[in-house]
């Protein structure tokens, strides 16, 4: 019951700050850290386990079906910098000064704070992205970091907890441990997606195949971890690999889909921050059974705060500096002058990059699981409530002015897209004339010629077939047609992307306008 009414309430305020132009995130969480200290109200709170098993697979997930290989690609080098080096400098340089700021925190719990903290939490900073426009190629980094450091700081954790509680990891060298995970997560992500997607293309039920595709982050985060591989790892890897062939499937399964996939986003990050907030109270009333004086606390906690949200930006443009965050550009879309070059990210990506360091789920899922055994665990746990809060209340009201004062602009990759776009309707023409060469089977031919006249005309202007004159039977002969079209065209866009001809963000977006003319096509049967 308790449960429910944190969601319900979550999604309603979520709603009232979306309608007035607010960060739902940052009135879910001060609403939220406010209700905590009713009189009375008992804590709510959840295992960790509970918290990375249900909540982060499926958020992962669905961002990881909207991504590309040829986005992962192009950006591995920032994406590998930002996710797995910056996790890294970001815990030993935060342990680092916790340790010498914070009375009563030795150096191995502070090392393990700062793989607590180490991770940022994307939610925020995406949807603040996608709300106000950012380029694609900025998206595509933040969104690919939010896949990887999940994954380097989940590992960071548990050696770290490993040297603190004095027990042994399935690897003593962590470089072999990091490699195991990250090799054996993939693989069996990529061999879960392998599977399912051979079953859900025997299915030819879209309710089923939704059903099933809501099963995989679950069941590739588990098995990972059951071998002590790397759950996020799979679940990445799951899919990106089933969002690449989502085109096989039906229009129903991906528009169902969309929405489903959506609908949870929505549900999980907004209860995601109400978890958070209602900590507050509990968590400052166990820092008070410490015996460290407020003060000290203060002072501790506002160093570590700090150093969390200068050390990104200090990272980010020390590696930008030194021609480190380089990315690889796609030049020329006609297939026979097609070449890759390094391509230096403009600094204004940098600055926005430097400022999205919001923590959030993983912070708060890691601290709640640091063993009872740690010394100092109390203190932990609170400074990582400071840093996550802290984080989300200073750097979520000032990302949108800052994106809004560098007026990102990105001219080459509107060029792209515009060069993209009518490629993706020349591929669609062709194929659709194609396929209006061969009648359906049983057609009449007087009634197919007729129809694919109008067809070739609507073709040529560049618009719909007007349907307003036609016979029942010219209308039963029109939706077989279009059909028929549609899955020709949907065929031609995947061989352009396979060839290297059109972009995927290009791809998708014709898969998705073909797929919601199709629906309106048997909705109008």
């Amino acid at each position: 019951m308790q449960l429910l009414l944190v969601v319900v309430g979550a999604i309603g305020i979520t709603a009232l700050a979306s309608r007035k132009g607010l960060q739902p995130a940052l009135v879910v969480v001060v609403i939220a850290a406010a209700v905590s200290f009713i009189p009375g109200l008992p804590r709510f709170e959840l295992a960790p386990e509970l918290i990375l098993t249900v909540v982060l697979p499926p958020l992962l997930y669905s961002a990881a079906l909207d991504f590309s290989f040829v986005s992962l690609a192009r950006n591995l080098r920032a994406i590998l910098f930002l996710g797995v080096g910056m996790v890294l400098v970001s815990a030993a340089v935060t342990g680092l000064v916790a340790a010498w700021a914070v009375p009563g925190l030795a150096l191995v719990p502070a090392l393990l704070l700062g793989a607590v903290v180490a991770p940022p939490d994307a939610v925020a900073a995406l949807a603040v992205g996608r709300k106000l426009g950012l380029p694609k190629r900025l998206m595509a980094i933040l969104t690919g970091e939010s896949l990887v450091n999940d994954a380097a700081a989940l590992t960071l954790f548990t050696l770290a907890v490993a040297a603190a509680t004095g027990k042994d990891t399935l690897f003593g060298n962590p470089f072999l441990l990091f490699g195991y995970g990250v090799l054996a997560g993939v693989l069996i992500g990529l061999a879960l997606a392998l599977v399912v997607h051979g079953i859900r293309s025997r299915l030819r039920d879209s309710g089923l195949e939704t059903a099933l595709g809501l099963i995989v982050p679950f069941a590739a985060y588990l098995l990972a971890e059951e071998v002590h591989a790397s759950g996020v790892l799979a679940v990445v890897a799951a899919g990106i690999t089933l969002g690449h062939n989502d085109a096989r499937a039906s229009f129903a399964t991906r528009l169902q889909g969309r929405q489903v996939w959506h609908s949870l986003d929505v549900l999980l990050e907004a209860f995601v921050f109400a978890y958070m907030g209602l900590q507050c109270k509990f968590v400052f009333a166990g820092l008070a059974a410490t015996g460290i004086s407020w003060p000290a606390f203060v002072l501790g906690a506002t160093a570590v705060l700090g150093t969390v949200l200068l050390v990104r930006p200090a990272w980010v443009f020390l590696t930008y500096g030194r021609g480190l965050l380089r990315g690889r550009l796609t030049v020329g879309l006609p297939r026979g002058r097609r070449r890759l070059v390094r391509e230096r990210l403009p600094w204004q990506y940098m600055a926005v990059i430097s400022w999205t360091g919001m923590r959030g789920v993983v912070t708060m899922a890691a601290a709640a699981g640091v063993p009872a055994t740690v010394p100092g665990r109390d203190l932990i746990q609170a400074l990582a409530f400071v840093v996550a809060v802290g984080t989300l209340l200073i750097q979520g009201p000032t990302l949108p002015p800052l994106i809004r004062w560098l007026r990102l602009e990105a001219p080459e990759e509107q060029r792209r897209a515009e060069l993209g776009a009518a490629k993706a309707r020349e591929v669609t023409r062709a194929a659709a004339k194609q396929a209006l060469s061969t009648p359906p089977e049983g057609a009449d031919p007087e009634a197919f010629a007729r129809l694919r006249e109008r067809f070739t005309t609507a073709l040529a202007a560049s618009k719909e077939s007007d349907e307003t004159r036609m016979s029942p039977a010219e209308r039963g002969l029109l939706l077989t047609v279009r059909q028929q079209l549609l899955a020709a065209q949907r065929t031609a866009l995947v061989r352009a992307r396979k060839a290297g001809e059109l972009p995927d963000d290009i791809v998708r977006g014709e898969l998705e306008r073909l797929d919601l003319e199709e629906a309106a096509a048997q909705a109008a049967r």
